[in-house]
């Protein structure tokens, strides 16, 4: 395997969700939502371009039921049901990252928290780095020297000093931490009352979760109260929070090697979703030309500064013709809200203006709101 590239593994599931929620409700003509999709394909697209990565794998929950669930039974009971809008963009998103070459994992009776701490595991133990995409903090546990975490979406990056400084306590006192404070998105009881601030003051100074349970009796007021009433409590916590690093997978690290894209199964995707940007790279529906010539013979960029949109409007303005479109949320013209507007002067070069996007580079805020008030 190639050393001086990291493995990239994406958790599929943190990006299906976060994806959801930050962007537009975006739907195609058939008023199917898309914006979900679109978010996760854009974020996997950027993970290739930035790194390159020979060895990358997508790995998603699978349905039903976990050891966890068996352990607790209400482990995240108090979660409300995927929304069907999102649970009918999860088969698109899955035949996207297969046609873009990349391997998928699905593993039952787990979840994608366990099969990356499986293989970051396999990876660490062969002295191979390994950059894992996620938003979700509980993964936190597995950065070492030779793993770290990186959110794309607000370009944040995690080392064994970054999880330090975010979160009070190194990674190997993660496990020690989420116990303490629990998790109310898992329905994971934590101690009462005791929250970061107080979980990483216990663990400065008694150095683990162990000896905070030794040295429970010390623990003055309420909140030490609650510890000793939590005692019988905890080792299921902190067995609910520890993420399997031995789950028994099909795929070993030599298998997560990055296959050729298929264009034409990306095109017909493309264009079922109507992401006409994506489509156009690679030659339109008909594929005439491949996405290299594509992107040789064309010049498109992203409004990010109010410095490049004068420019643009400068260079408009000394057109003898020029176009200009918007992207909305829906082709009903009552319903729709506008996500952004692009516009054109010539073939082969284009600008887009990220009015209502909210993710990493492109979030809304004065900056946006000055671009939006001058276009």
């Amino acid at each position: 395997m190639t050393e001086h590239k990291p493995l990239v593994l994406v958790d599929g599931s943190s990006y299906l969700y976060r994806a959801f929620h930050a962007m537009p409700n975006l739907t195609n003509s058939k008023g199917e939502a898309t914006g979900a999709v679109y978010g996760v394909v854009n974020m996997l697209r950027r993970l290739i371009k930035d790194y390159a990565p020979e060895y990358m794998a997508v790995v998603f929950d699978a349905k039903g039921k976990t050891f966890r669930d068996d352990l607790y039974p209400d482990y995240k009971a108090t979660r409300p049901p995927m929304p069907n809008e999102l649970r009918a963009q999860i088969e698109p998103i899955h035949e996207i990252v297969r046609a873009l070459g990349l391997p998928l994992i699905v593993e039952a009776g787990v979840e994608a928290d366990d099969v990356i701490g499986t293989l970051t595991t396999a990876a660490s133990a062969a002295k191979m780095d390994t950059v894992v995409s996620t938003g979700d903090k509980d993964l936190a546990q597995l950065v070492d020297e030779h793993v770290t975490l990186i959110n794309t979406m607000n370009d944040s990056v995690l080392d064994p000093a970054g999880v330090a400084e975010k979160f009070g306590v190194p990674p190997e006192r993660i496990i020690d931490y989420l116990t303490l404070i629990g998790d109310t998105s898992d329905n994971i009881p934590g101690v009462p009352k005791c929250g970061p601030k107080t979980a990483t003051k216990w663990l400065a100074e008694y150095g683990s979760l162990d000896e905070i349970i030794a040295h429970a009796d010390e623990i003055k007021g309420k909140v030490g109260e609650n510890l000793r009433a939590s005692l019988e409590q905890l080792p299921l916590s902190r067995q609910l929070v520890t993420i399997k690093r031995d789950v028994q997978l099909q795929e070993a690290l030599a298998d997560l090697k990055r296959g050729d894209t298929d264009d034409a199964r990306l095109r017909e995707l493309y264009a079922q979703q109507e992401f006409k940007t994506w489509l156009a790279e690679l030659g339109g529906l008909a594929g005439g030309e491949s996405a290299a010539e594509t992107r040789a013979k064309t010049d498109y960029e992203q409004v990010t500064s109010a410095k490049v949109l004068d420019a643009w409007i400068k260079r408009l303005k000394n057109a003898d013709v020029f176009a200009f479109d918007t992207e909305t949320t829906s082709l009903n013209a009552i319903d729709a809200e506008i996500v952004g507007v692009s516009f054109t002067d010539r073939a082969g070069t284009a600008a887009y203006v990220p009015v209502a996007h909210d993710y990493a580079g492109t979030r809304r805020g004065p900056r946006w709101a000055k671009i939006s008030n001058t276009t």
